[in-house]
Formats: structure tokens, sequence, C-alpha cells
């Protein structure tokens, strides 16, 4: 991909911006992050935690999104 210099800072810049968006918004979302699928082992002091229903939804809406967008 031969893009000007200029034109790759551009996209950059939108893709932190909307980065900082999802950040922001995320935690709004009270579904997130606590779906079936997401596994949480607590022992004692021991906490793991794998969010791979979230990664999974998250994924499909992201790989739609590109998809949506190079049309």
């Amino acid at each position: 991909m031969n893009l000007p210099l200029g034109r790759l800072l551009v996209l950059a810049g939108l893709a932190l911006a909307a980065l900082g968006l999802l950040v922001m918004f995320l935690p709004r979302l009270p579904w997130l992050g606590r779906l079936p699928g997401d596994l949480l082992v607590r022992r004692g002091r021991f906490v793991f935690y794998a969010p791979l229903a979230t990664c999974l939804v998250l994924s499909v809406l992201l790989t739609l999104l590109g998809r949506i967008i190079r049309r």
C-alpha cells in the first residue's frame, strides 16, 4: 500500500480517536465481558479471567465492519 505520509498520519489519528472513544464507552456496556462463555476462575488469591465469548463477539463485529467499509 503506497499511501503518502500525510494520509497515513490522518488515518492513524482517526484510528487512535476511534480507539479512544471505544475505551471511553465500553464500561457503559454492562454485558460486555460477562457473556456466557467468558471464563472466570477464582482460587484463593489466584484469579484467572479469559473473555472467550466477548472476544468472539467483538471479532465478528469488527470483521463485519471491515467488510462494510471495504465495499
